[in-house]
């Protein structure tokens, strides 16, 4: 069975406050808050890429797994924010990891899938570890210059951080995965869209209709699937979209919103990465008991959503 052995992440060292955006965006910094949840978040520098938070955040993974990058098999990583067409940032990351390291080029897979990329790929990884040993599975974001081109929006702007995050995939380890479920729906994938050279576009009303609707459903199937409930659950690691979506999932499910991990206050919506940064802070600071259950879940740009489940 195929478990998780590690989580790390990197955050940038600048911190962006609502009271900072506010003035550039002609409202209060309250209000930021209210409709998010958010109250600072943070931005990479210019010299800092997606390629090169997700090589940290990968180095804190394999540091805490106590493994070499030589000791990977594959690579996959998400990101919807990329600073070019192509290559995406993988085959950037695994050639920084590994020079020196492994003398045989190992496959570096980029997954585009913005805010529910680092999902599919711990699912993928499930499946792919059989065959390839050590996976370790990459989200990196750089959301601010995107979210803060010109001219700005108010529903946009204030939402979005940058960081990375990583999981390692193997056959052993400390969070076995039970199962997963995926789904995609490409009908609405003009509400939620980046194109190639123009602003970020969402129709907010549509992307948290579908969320608040399509995460507790696949939360929902998944646990159905396998004979548990939403209250065996010890924690719900999510994509930190908004705060007010995560507790709408949490009345949804009908459980304590308290057991839905959230950072979004500190750190805002970091799309794929997120939840993986969300994971590596939680494992982190949490107690761990034999058994418990964790639950994985993620919306994003597409539409895809899905649910992953593991216990400790």
């Amino acid at each position: 069975m195929a478990a998780i052995q590690a989580f790390g992440a990197y955050l940038p060292s600048r911190v962006v406050t609502n009271g900072e955006l506010a003035s550039r965006l002609d409202c209060e910094a309250d209000w930021i808050l209210d409709v998010s949840g958010i109250e600072e978040r943070r931005y990479a520098e210019g010299e800092e890429s997606v390629a090169s938070m997700g090589v940290a955040a990968a180095r804190e993974c394999l540091d805490h797994a106590g493994l070499k990058a030589s000791e990977v098999g594959m690579i996959l990583v998400s990101s919807g924010s990329s600073e070019r067409r192509f290559p995406g940032p993988a085959s950037a990351i695994a050639h920084s990891l590994n020079a020196g390291e492994i003398p045989a080029a190992i496959p570096a897979i980029d997954l585009p899938i913005a805010s529910a990329g680092s999902l599919f790929g711990m699912a993928m990884a499930a499946h792919l570890s059989a065959v390839h040993g050590n996976v370790l599975v990459i989200a990196s974001e750089k959301m601010s210059p995107i979210a803060t081109r010109e001219p700005l929006e108010r529903g946009i702007a204030p939402l979005f951080g940058d960081g990375a995050g990583a999981c390692l995939i193997g056959s052993g380890g400390p969070v076995s995965i039970i199962d997963s479920v995926l789904h995609s729906d490409g009908a609405f994938a003009d509400d939620l869209r980046l194109e190639l050279d123009g602003p970020l576009a969402m129709n907010g009303r549509s992307v948290i209709l579908q969320a608040s609707r399509k995460i507790p459903g696949a939360i929902g199937e998944l646990l159905n699937k396998n004979g548990r409930t939403a209250r065996s659950v010890k924690v719900f690691l999510m994509h930190q979209a908004n705060q007010n979506l995560m507790d709408r999932v949490a009345r949804a499910l009908d459980v304590e919103a308290a057991r839905f991990y959230s950072n979004i206050r500190t750190y805002g919506n970091t799309s794929s990465a997120s939840m993986l940064i969300a994971a590596a802070e939680w494992w982190r600071n949490a107690e761990h008991h034999v058994d418990d259950l964790i639950c994985f879940a993620a919306f994003g740009a597409g539409f895809h959503w899905g649910a992953l489940l593991a216990q400790s």
